[in-house]
């Protein structure tokens, strides 16, 4: 399989190439163009209660599409919001991804849940985040420019700028210091993280463009 990422950092757009045989698994609702005899089939991945847990504390599909050619041919794939889409190869390790992240993936990916606690709930993350592992290409997406870093000791983010981390780093999800200064700098809630290991940000955040629209409704 060969793919192409155009239009970053802006406008990201995936274009994927398929053999005879391939299979590629995408978000449902993704899709943008296909080749003509691309055929589509409907999936529950990882069955229905990992499926169903995924759609309800995950911020994802219930479905995802399944897309092979019997000739080979192109499928392009574009994320609900304007932004990045970024590549990576999972090689039998780990990256934890939050809510709507998730933008496609070969078939050698798994996609599993992970409990962020009752304080994430709250930060606006979500209680769940997805996991993924296995063997082959992951696709995922951010709302503006994606930004990746290098942690190694301590990196204080607010939570609507996560996008996705490695699972070598721990986090707690704290105020941004003081009871008042959370409530009253506007600031909210933050993730500390600390150890080891690759994170990847979003420069913007739909809440904070959600705010800024209010008085204009």
């Amino acid at each position: 399989m060969d793919y192409t990422i155009e239009g970053n950092p802006d406008y990201g757009h995936l274009v994927v190439s398929l053999e005879s045989g391939e299979t590629f698994i995408a978000e449902g609702g993704s899709m943008a163009w296909m080749s003509h005899g691309t055929q589509i089939n409907a999936r529950l991945l990882g069955g229905f209660t990992r499926a169903l847990v995924r759609k309800v504390v995950g911020g994802e599909s219930l479905f995802v599409g399944e897309f092979s050619h019997p000739e080979g041919g192109q499928v392009s794939f574009s994320p609900a919001v304007p932004g990045t889409v970024h590549h990576r190869r999972v090689n039998n390790d780990k990256l934890i991804l939050t809510g709507g992240s998730f933008m496609a993936c070969t078939d050698g990916v798994r996609l599993g849940t992970q409990f962020g606690g009752l304080r994430s709930m709250f930060s606006g993350e979500g209680l769940f985040f997805i996991e993924c592992s296995g063997m082959g290409d992951l696709f995922f997406n951010s709302y503006g420019a994606m930004i990746e870093k290098d942690v190694a000791g301590d990196l204080t983010v607010d939570t609507g700028h996560v996008v996705a981390w490695e699972p070598t780093l721990s986090y707690t999800i704290r105020g941004m210091g003081g009871l008042k200064s959370t409530l009253l700098s506007g600031e909210g809630l933050a993730m500390s993280f600390s150890g080891v290991g690759k994170i990847y940000l979003q420069s913007r955040t739909m809440p904070a463009l959600a705010g800024w629209l209010t008085p204009f409704g």
